[in-house]
Parts: structure tokens; C-alpha cells; sequence
């Protein structure tokens, strides 16, 4: 990994997403080789802050040292970088009490999905800072209403708000079963309508099935056109 130093892009955490953990005999070894402009060039990109990264970039940054060895060599060799995402879906209630955000069979489409097969594509690697849940009645269930509807706080709706979300990727938990009160945002005028910030924000790798699920207990007092959309927020691998 250390033949790439030099195509290191300014992030604040260069030496995770090298896999150096301070200065050890292959990275002393790789600096003595280097001319000393180039030595120097690399210890201060190894060395400096530079500015301080936000939101879920910063987050991101923390978790290279998690990151698939090839997505770490895309993003030290300029290959990859990062940037802000926003994965979204929107799929009918249809009278049941169990919704299924990103699905299998799904296909990319404008306006209702952006993500095939529920899974992200090779090479990207998404960190899920926060997840929104809104919901809307389309004025019937054509495509054009389903996408043109005004989607909006599920405080209007009070069988979703009093049901419960989980994300889960390949198997394994990211968020348990959590009340889907955490998405009634309207009062908080610093927070977007139906956002929820995690505490603890979790990376999906590629090619890894995503499961964003909504339960609810009841259907009661749903109109049967009632569609929800949610969204992960946070910091992808792209090209």
C-alpha cells in the first residue's frame, strides 16, 4: 500500500485509510527511498489536519480503517473520493403492516429509487449518518401522481408514526427496532422534517443487501394510496 503514498487526497485521516498505525519499519523503509521533496510532501500530507472535515464527511474518515482494501486503494490513488449522498426509495403501504424499502427485485428509476437490487454497486462504499421517513396520499397510484405527491411529516399519519424501523445490511443490525417517533421533527425548527440523526453511524459496503423495514402495528385510519419514502443520508465512495 505504501508504493501510493504519494496520490494521497487531503483527508484528515490518511494514515487509516493507509493502514499505518504510527510510524513503523515499512513506512520508515518507504520514506528513505523518496527523494526529499517527496519525503517531505509526504510526511506533511500524513501529518497535517489541513481544514477540519464536517458532517458525514468527517464521520466517513473514521472509518477507513474499515473500508474493503480496493476501496482504500481507489481513494488513495484518486480513482475515488467522496461525496455527499442521499439513497432514497418510495414504495406503497398496499394495506400491509410491513413495508420493504429497498428490495431484490427493484430497479433504479428516477423519482422512486436510485438503487438496484438493494444493494450498492462495486467500488462504493456508503456511511449511513442519518435516515429520513416521510410519507404522502398520491392523488391515485400512477407513476407520475406516486413521484408528483407531496411528500411530508408522518405526524399525519399515525399508524406509521406509532410503528417501528430497522436497517439492517448483509444480516446484520445497523439500527434495532426503533419507534418511528424519532422521524416526528416538525417541532425541532433545526432539524429537517423527518430526519433522524444516529448516534452512532454505520458503513454499507458493496454488493451487500440493504434492509430498511417498516412495521407497523396497525393500518387503521391509512388511506389505501398511502405511499412513504425514506432516505439515507451520509458520505459515499464514488468515481
Amino acid at each position: 500500500m505504501l508504493d501510493i503514498l504519494e496520490g494521497i487526497e487531503p483527508y484528515n485521516n490518511a494514515g487509516a485509510l493507509l493502514g499505518i498505525d504510527g510510524a513503523n519499519d515499512e513506512l520508515l523503509g518507504a520514506l528513505s527511498r523518496m527523494n526529499p521533496i517527496q519525503r517531505q510532501r509526504t510526511i506533511n500530507t500524513l501529518t497535517s489536519t489541513g481544514g477540519q472535515s464536517r458532517g458525514s464527511r468527517a464521520e466517513m474518515e473514521k472509518f477507513f480503517g474499515e473500508l474493503p482494501p480496493h476501496i482504500k486503494e481507489g481513494l488513495t490513488k484518486g480513482d475515488l473520493r467522496l461525496a455527499d449522498n442521499l439513497i432514497y426509495s418510495i414504495k406503497p403501504v398496499n394495506g400491509s403492516k410491513t413495508i420493504k424499502l429497498f428490495e431484490t427485485q427493484d430497479d433504479k428509476e428516477v423519482g422512486l429509487r436510485n438503487l438496484s437490487n438493494a444493494k450498492l454497486p462495486k467500488n462504493q462504499a456508503f456511511l449511513v449518518s442519518g435516515i429520513i421517513l416521510l410519507a404522502a396520499v398520491p392523488a391515485d397510484t400512477t407513476k407520475d401522481k406516486i413521484i408528483g405527491a407531496k411528500y411530508d411529516s408522518i405526524e399525519n399519519f399515525a399508524s406509521i408514526a406509532n410503528g417501528e424501523f430497522s436497517l439492517k445490511s448483509n444480516k446484520k443490525t445497523i439500527v434495532p427496532e426503533t419507534s418511528n417517533s424519532v422521524f416526528k421533527t416538525s417541532n425541532m425548527h433545526n432539524i429537517p422534517i423527518g430526519y433522524y440523526k444516529l448516534a452512532n453511524p454505520r458503513l454499507i459496503h458493496d454488493d451487500i443487501q440493504i434492509e430498511l423495514t417498516i412495521e407497523m402495528g396497525s393500518t387503521e385510519g391509512l388511506d389505501a394510496k398511502t405511499h412513504v419514502w425514506a432516505g439515507l443520508h451520509g458520505t459515499i465512495t464514488t468515481p
